[in-house]
This record gives structure tokens, sequence and C-alpha cells, in this order.
């Protein structure tokens, strides 16, 4: 079926709460409103109030009771409306859901889904547009994905409610109604723990997560009628982040650009670079480009596509590092 990937969202949920009786959803506005983007409508008629449950306007309390629930043999799917509002639950995730397997030595588990939209895009004030995955990624102990595509918003977001530990799946704003894929209701889920080559190529890798994966593909497009040959690699599993195939592209191109919605300071782009460095030096044509925002809050309204990396950045650093 084409489904947009708040859709296929929707979609995943539903088929995790039909094969697994110990899944519940919570979260503010989930239930009976289908939640703030509609990621959840119809849930909660087709499988009752009391597996589809709306929570107070509270993000500690949310990230509270989900632990709860994943130590006394459920598998909660919490919902943070935006990114900028998981800060209240940070405690919660950093000192117990992150900590429990290690802090029982095995004994208990913390199956926890964390579903947060996140990225601008929608031209929505600063709360609502945050991307500050970074943070998350340095927490020993979680999981982080980011979904990029109807379809990989299906299987990744399965394979992170069947894993036992607490995963974080980001979910990008401003691509959840942006374009739709053909997405099989299999039950098939996809790797937590790999990077994914959206199109291969021998003249520089494009490297990025989230709704930029789709900017990535476009420029490679556009690249490809310039004579430049991109390959495009959705990192798609932050944490554990998978270098091996980053590395193996890099060798292969010899030119790296990083592209994310994060600032450049502390982000998840000079972590990549940095390994890139380490382990891919002498591979490397050219220097690795990060395109990335500035160092400031996202802008309001128009602004923010002036503050968002845009694809004719990624061609004019492309056409640069092919000429280095």
């Amino acid at each position: 079926m084409l489904l947009n990937l708040v859709e296929a969202v929707d979609l995943a949920l539903a088929r995790a709460l039909s094969e697994d009786e110990r899944v519940i959803i919570l979260g503010e506005d989930v239930g009976k409103n289908g939640g703030v983007f509609r990621a959840t409508v119809g849930l909660r008629e087709k499988f009752g109030a009391k597996r589809v449950l709306d929570t107070p306007l509270a993000e500690t309390l949310i990230a509270g009771v989900a632990i709860g629930m994943s130590t006394q043999g459920l598998r909660p799917v919490a919902e943070i409306q935006f990114m900028g509002f998981i800060y209240a639950a940070l405690e919660h995730l950093i000192s117990h859901a992150a900590r429990l397997r290690n802090r029982t030595r095995g004994r208990i588990s913390c199956p926890l889904t964390l579903r947060v939209p996140f990225g601008g895009g929608i031209h929505a004030p600063e709360h609502h547009s945050e991307s500050t995955e970074a943070l998350l990624t340095h927490i020993a102990g979680l999981k982080v994905v980011a979904l990029s595509s109807p379809r990989t918003a299906y299987g990744l977001l399965l394979a992170a409610i069947r894993c036992n530990d607490p995963v974080i799946v980001l979910e990008p704003e401003r691509i959840y109604r942006k374009f739709k894929e053909e997405v099989i209701d299999d039950s098939q889920q996809i790797d937590l723990e790999h990077c994914l080559i959206w199109r291969k190529g021998k003249d520089l890798s494009l490297v990025a997560w989230g709704a930029a994966v789709q900017d990535c593909l476009n420029a490679a497009e556009q690249l490809a009628q310039q004579g430049i040959d991109a390959e495009v690699i959705d990192v798609a599993c932050l944490k554990p982040l998978d270098m091996t195939t980053i590395i193996n592209s890099v060798a292969l191109t010899g030119r790296c650009i990083i592209v994310q919605e994060a600032v450049k300071s502390g982000g998840l782009g000079s972590d990549i670079a940095a390994r890139l460095a380490d382990k891919a030096f002498y591979a490397l044509r050219a220097p690795i480009k990060i395109i990335s925002p500035p160092d400031v809050i996202i802008p309001y309204f128009k602004l923010e596509q002036a503050y968002l990396p845009q694809i004719a950045d990624i061609i004019q650093a492309s056409r640069a590092l092919m000429e280095a």
C-alpha cells in the first residue's frame, strides 16, 4: 500500500499491538485525538482505552510510568510530542532506563520505545523543531534510531518495539507527509545496528539521517546529471553507530559530506568525521565536510529555510570536493 511516513508509523503500531498483548501506547493526546501528528489515529478505537492511554501533559510522568511498565513485563511505546519537550524526561532516561540492565546485572531489562518527532521544516516555534539527537547518542545503554522514509519507519519502529532495551525513535516532522512509497504490512523489521545504503556511487559519500537523507537523494540525482556519482548512506541507527558501512563507502569514494539538521558543535556529524579521520584517513582525497546549521536556536517561520541545510548547499559542497 502507498503510505506516507506518519501513516507507516500508525501501521507499525497497529501491527505491534495486534501481535503482542504486552504492547501499550501512551502519551499526550495519543488516544482520543490520535496524536498531535495523527500518528496513532484509530488505535484506541481498535485496541481499547486500556492499551492506548492518554496521559497528562507531563513528560517526566510519561517516561517514569513507561519505565515502570517495562520492568513489569509490558512493552510500552511512549510518545513525547516534540523533541524540545524531551528534556524533562532525561532524568528517567539517563538514570534509570539506560542503566537498568547493568544495574541489575541482567535480571531486569527495559523494553521501552520512546517516539519523538524532531527537526525543523514545519514553521513552528523552537521547542517544536529541535534536533538535539547528539544528547541522546552520548548516553550509554540507549539505542537511538532516526526514520527517513515510510518503509524505514515501519521496519525500524517494529524492531524498536521488539528490542529488549530502551530505544529512542526519532521521527522527522518535515517529511511526515511529504511523499508516499510502497509499504508492505508483513511484520518484517529492519536491523537496528546497520546503516542503509540508498544509492550506490563511486565519487563521493553523502552521509545523513532523518529528513536530510531525502535531501541527499535529491542532490545525488542532480549531481548525476553533472557527471558526479554520489553514494547516499542513511545512518538510520545513530546509536550504536555502524561505522563499518561508512568507512567502506569512504574507502571507495575518497570523499565524504555529512549532512545534519543539528548544529555542528558537539554533533553526531563531528563524531562520524573524527572516526573517519582515524580509520579512513589515507583513503581521503579531500577534507571531510559537515553541512549543518549555525550554532543558534532555530528561528521561526521564514528564517527557518535560511537556517536549515538546503539541497543547493549539498550540491555546491559536492562540486567543491570533487575539485579539491
